[in-house]
């Protein structure tokens, strides 16, 4: 529960920030700067999540989960204490460090205690407490800053870390496995510079800046050079951040890889299937959360299957398979989608894309951790969410700059250069505004959001099919850790005589405490 209250606190908070930021601009002011406060908060949290995992395999998992919770609250308090957006950016990076820990605590402190073969009960409650976060925070977000006000937007999380802090301190028991080997600060450095400059590529290109900009071109130079050095330190170090090691595995490598595109996939689904919903579709904006309902339970229902097949046989080459199968024909679907296409409709595709979601989302995880040794599955932890957050960068970026793209050429085809001056400023129209426009171009509007839906989702589909055919190469390699069979061992050894039938059932105990 205190691991599960944890995830919540890391999943729900941007989804209810994301209500409330039109209200904190109206009071703070500094609309320009309005994207840096999503943005200084991803930004942090992915540059941390390598740190903390290694962290956690060198000092300790509860000391720097315990450590991930504090700075995540104190983060909270200060942001919900903001007098300028000057203050709520830099604080809300100070949140980000500690949301970068909670996550990785929460998987690698699983992977600790729970062997891999019992692992798959666990996925159904983590893709439950996902989908409560993407369905109930906007629609406590906007409920909290309607009635209490914004800043209790940032105040819910302490209550909540407080439960967790004290959850943990009081019944989490971890052995302290301190390493004498100095932190790999070089390493760290480096890494923070790449991964940040990758992700202000994917948030600025296209938006803030022209792909072919200056700018960006600086940031991707940056980027890789940043990278490259990073890759060079990994091999000098004697305690790495990321040691490479872990990607000889080829299990490993091929799940950082479906890990990526699996962020690419659902994060992009995210942002612009609710947009569809409400510019063409004619949905409310303040139920953007119920709006994705078919794939959250899809995913879920799926994921709690998967899990549980997976620990009552030890097999799971078939979900990987499956799941992304599933994602290629999903995207496919929800490509189709045109101004004449029911929420019905869209909501059976969507469901169809939370199957593939659901085979994908933890097995990924699993698979990771049962491909590396128990001292690195802090790294594999955070490896393998540093991948899916990337991929999430990667995939609302590329899709936004198709969709954009494509509602503008739209836009103009249909009613010329007046056309695409309705959407100058943001190819994104909220419903107030929506609705403020002629009937022709509204009509017009919607046609283009069709369009630019269908060409996001087409390229969603296009790297679905890669994740299916890395897939295909995953190896069956045995979970490790008891399965459901394993407990009735000893009585075989019982017939040979009650001294050896003794003897087997106390080794067979004794083993079992070690797992």
């Amino acid at each position: 529960m205190a691991l599960m209250i944890a995830m919540l606190l890391a999943m729900l908070d941007n989804m209810i920030i994301g209500t409330a930021m039109p209200t904190i601009v109206g009071e703070l002011g500094g609309l320009e700067h309005l994207s840096w406060v999503v943005t200084a908060y991803t930004l942090a949290t992915a540059a941390s999540t390598p740190i903390w995992g290694k962290l956690g395999d060198m000092y300790g998992r509860k000391g720097s989960f315990l450590s991930s919770i504090v700075i995540f609250l104190v983060g909270s308090a200060l942001s919900g204490m903001a007098q300028d957006m000057g203050q709520l950016i830099g604080f809300r990076a100070i949140q980000g460090l500690g949301a970068g820990g909670l996550m990785v605590g929460v998987m690698a402190i699983i992977g600790d205690l729970i062997p891999p073969r019992e692992r798959g009960k666990y996925q159904g409650m983590m893709a439950g407490v996902m989908a409560l976060a993407m369905i109930g925070g906007p629609l406590v977000g906007g409920t909290i800053t309607d009635h209490l006000g914004w800043r209790w937007s940032f105040y819910i999380n302490l209550p909540l870390g407080a439960v967790a802090l004290a959850m943990v301190s009081a019944v989490l028991h971890l052995p302290k496995n301190r390493k004498k080997a100095k932190i790999d600060y070089a390493g760290a450095a480096l890494l923070t510079v790449g991964i940040t400059s990758i992700v202000l590529v994917t948030t600025w290109g296209g938006t803030e800046y022209a792909w072919g900009s200056g700018e960006i071109i600086g940031l991707i130079v940056a980027g890789v050079t940043a990278i490259a050095a990073f890759l060079f330190v990994q091999t000098k170090a004697s305690e790495p951040v990321m040691p490479l090691h872990i990607f000889r595995s080829r299990n490993f490598t091929l799940m950082s890889v479906i890990g990526f595109l699996v962020g690419f996939a659902m994060f992009g689904a995210v942002v612009y299937l609710p947009l569809f919903q409400q510019a063409v579709q004619g949905a409310s904006a303040t139920n953007s959360g119920l709006l994705l309902l078919p794939m959250l339970l899809s995913m879920m229902v799926v994921s709690l299957i998967a899990g549980r097949v997976t620990t009552n046989s030890g097999k799971y080459k078939v979900f990987p398979i499956a799941g992304g199968a599933l994602m290629v024909v999903g995207l496919y679907l929800l490509a189709q989608m045109d101004t004449g296409t029911s929420r019905l409709v869209s909501g059976v595709y969507m469901a169809v894309l939370g199957a593939g979601l659901g085979f994908l989302m933890q097995i990924t995880m699993l698979v990771a951790q049962n491909s590396v040794e128990m001292k690195d599955m802090g790294v594999a932890s955070s490896t393998t969410t540093l991948f899916r957050t990337l991929g999430g960068s990667f995939g609302v970026a590329l899709m936004g700059s198709l969709f954009t793209t494509r509602v503008q050429d739209t836009m103009s085809e249909r009613l010329g250069s007046a056309g695409a001056g309705a959407t100058a400023g943001s190819a994104q129209l909220d419903a107030a505004s929506l609705a403020k426009l002629p009937a022709a171009v509204r009509e017009a509007y919607q046609h283009a959001v069709a369009a630019g839906t269908h060409s996001a989702f087409v390229l969603g589909a296009g790297v679905a099919v890669l994740g299916f055919l890395v897939a295909l190469f995953v190896k069956e390699v045995p979970l490790r850790g008891a399965g459901p069979e394993e407990p009735e061992a000893p009585e075989a050894g019982a017939d040979a005589g009650s001294d050896s039938g003794t003897d087997s059932a106390d080794q067979a105990g004794r083993e079992a405490v070690a797992r």
